[in-house]
């Protein structure tokens, strides 16, 4: 279950409480910037929970946990044994405060009868035993037990006033754990080789360690509660709204959950707004910011939108936007799609809002988002900094290597350098805008380009002999034109973009829709290259120069183990992604002109995606999936453009 908090800060616990599955699950990953997104700085790793019901002590755990609901907030339903039939209910509600790094824990015992087993009489005794193993790491390195560790935590250990508690303050940061109504009883141990199997699958260390420093006695009659704090934003108790552990409001629709997904994702930037791009790894990038706005907008997040705008505006510089955002750090510009996403965030905000979106000022100076989008148009017209240029002749734009979403590189798995697909639609979407709201060209018209890029597309892209679009026009230099560029023919899902975002119609649409559907479609997923022979090949190198792949047939169906020679050949080479799953629905409907059996077609294929909304990380997507089956969820497991791309699909076959 993932938890946030509105500034980049995670919880993320296994249901079955007290296991650790990976390194990244923890009770508080802080963000420790006050304004910015950070790599997340794991404090407590995990919690442990034994109750004793009149003598009788048990975990509380998978074994005894009668019921789940993930929230937020989450809550834990325990049915836990006391013996000669008898049994004890305890509820744990588990919430993040927003805004703050603060997970709090309140474990509370109906004044009801349990629903299994005889009740225990009201002079036995129930109480709990808490353990929290804290951690002091970056969120992608691990904890190790040694001489050094022993003494950073129990040297760096502050008891709280009355009992309650302890603050760790190594300084310079700090994360305090105290109950409301119970004790704190300093009794240090250490777990070791605790397992992490998803990093173990990843090649990677597959363990790590944790220190408690003491355990929580807590007692619970029947009706009553008690609360359990872990924060890195106070060095003493604090009192904080209730209206955290309110439950989620009882929703049935697909819609409705996939808009509460939504918002674990977006953060605050200074005074704007980005969007973190999945737990439990990613920070903010640029093109998935942007996809995901469109999503936002789906779920009414209008304001979070806006803020968005006005940040990316803000990054605009020569036409380039950031690839990924480290902190303050916006310099990595190797991305051709993110501005293109810009436009069409742009456009959808102005569908709703009206013209005056583009006149909206997004800086100091007053700037609109008219002269943003200008700015980017115009310096591709010429070439930017970072290397991307349209050619005159055919209107199409050249990107350099891995500077689309399929960006792996050290070895390049898919460089498509040249003129990719998706480019070129987002492309012709920003010429027809700047036309539409009069913005000035300097030569030839933003309509004129718009007309000539768009003849390029249907000229160079179809595949006549296979009966689908190409993937990209293959050109080692921006100066080598689209006339003279050799198209790669693989059937990839990018093509499908050039047909959801309204390029690519009539038969060569629906041909592609069905090839998708007979290649690339797996239960919620699309795959990221069909299992076929590809012309031209595609090898892929290792950095010593070693063959990692077939280049005649470059799908590979499992992505795991070692990062440079499987994970990266097989990340876009038939890894199937959920965020592209959607288009594909979107393409669907637009191929077969809004028919109302396209859009029920296109409704049923989304509804394939619950499966995996309700495993893995519960009521959220997964980034990536196997192509082959069983379909194993790999990758980060709560991947924003995933939720945020269905929901906004869904709303259009409504």
């Amino acid at each position: 279950v993932l938890l946030t908090n509105g500034r980049g800060a995670m919880a993320r616990m296994c249901v079955d409480l007290g296991r650790t599955h990976s390194k990244y699950d923890c009770v508080l990953g802080a963000n420790l910037h006050e304004s910015l997104p950070v790599d997340r700085h794991v404090f407590v790793k995990r919690l442990r929970v034994w109750i004793d019901a009149d003598g009788f002590i048990t975990p509380l755990d998978f074994r005894n946990l009668a019921e789940f609901k993930a929230g937020p907030p989450a809550e834990w339903r325990f049915v836990a044994s006391a013996g000669d039939g008898r049994s004890v209910e305890i509820t744990l509600t588990v919430s993040m405060l927003p805004g703050e790094n603060t997970t709090v824990f309140r474990f509370s015992r109906p004044a009801t009868p349990p629903r299994i087993g005889r009740e225990l009489p009201d002079d036995c005794h129930v109480r709990l035993t808490v353990r929290c193993d804290i951690e002091d790491r970056n969120f992608h390195s691990e904890t190790a037990r040694n001489d050094g560790a022993e003494a950073h935590f129990s040297g760096n250990l502050k008891p709280l006033p009355s009992e309650a508690g302890f603050v760790f303050d190594p300084g310079g940061r700090r994360v305090a754990i105290w109950t409301k109504s119970g004790r704190y009883h300093p009794a240090p141990e250490w777990s070791t080789n605790l397992p992490h199997p998803v990093e173990a699958n990843r090649g990677m260390t597959g363990s790590g360690d944790g220190y408690s420093p003491g355990w929580f006695g807590i007692a619970l009659d029947k009706g009553g509660s008690s609360d359990l704090v872990v924060t890195a934003d106070h060095a003493k108790p604090v009192e904080f709204d209730e209206a955290v552990f309110d439950p989620k409001p009882a929703t049935s629709t697909f819609a409705e959950r996939m808009t509460s997904a939504c918002q674990a994702f977006v953060v605050k930037r200074d005074e704007g707004s980005t969007v973190i791009a999945g737990y439990p790894w990613f920070l903010d990038w640029g093109r998935d910011t942007l996809i995901c706005a469109r999503g936002l907008l789906s779920a009414g997040m209008l304001d979070a939108v806006r803020g968005i705008v006005r940040v990316f505006a803000r990054f605009e510089e020569d036409g380039t936007l950031p690839n990924i955002i480290h902190g303050a750090n916006a310099s990595n510009r190797d991305t051709s799609d993110a501005p293109l996403w810009f436009g069409v965030v742009c456009e959808d905000l102005a569908a709703l809002e009206g013209a005056d979106v583009y006149d909206m000022p997004v800086d100091d100076n007053g700037r609109p988002v008219r002269d943003v989008l200008r700015s980017i148009a115009a310096n591709i017209l010429k070439g930017t900094p970072n290397g991307i240029r349209m050619d005159a002749a055919s209107g199409l734009v050249w990107s350099p290597s891995h500077f689309t979403w399929m960006d792996t590189n050290y070895p390049a798995g898919t460089p498509r350098k040249g003129y990719p697909i998706e480019i070129q639609a987002l492309w012709i979407r920003l010429l027809r805008t700047l036309d539409r709201i009069g913005a000035p060209c300097e030569k030839r018209s933003w309509s004129e380009l718009a007309s000539l890029a768009a003849r390029s597309l249907e000229d160079r892209f179809w595949v006549a002999e296979k009966g689908w679009l190409g993937d990209v026009l293959l050109a080692d230099s921006v100066d080598v034109p689209a006339a003279k560029a050799t198209l790669d023919e693989a059937l990839r899902s990018n093509c499908l973009l050039a047909i959801s975002l309204g390029l690519v119609t009539g038969g060569r649409a629906r041909a592609t829709v069905k090839a998708a559907r007979q290649h690339l479609v797996v239960p919620g997923a699309l795959r990221s290259l069909a299992p076929l022979p590809v012309h031209p090949p595609l090898p892929i190198h290792s950095a010593g120069g070693h063959l990692l792949n077939n280049p005649e047939e470059p799908y590979w169906g499992h992505y795991e183990g070692d990062e440079d020679s499987r994970r990266k050949p097989a990340y876009h080479n038939g890894t199937a992604w959920t965020w592209p799953f959607p288009v594909f629905c979107e393409a669907l409907i637009r191929a077969w002109d809004d028919a109302p059996a396209a859009r029920s077609a296109a409704r049923s294929y989304l509804a394939s995606m619950e499966h995996i909304f309700q495993t893995g990380c519960l009521e959220q997507m997964p980034e990536i999936i196997d192509g082959d089956a069983p379909h194993q969820q790999r990758g980060c497991d709560a991947q924003a453009w995933g939720v945020t791309e269905a929901l906004r699909v869904w709303k259009v076959t409504d």
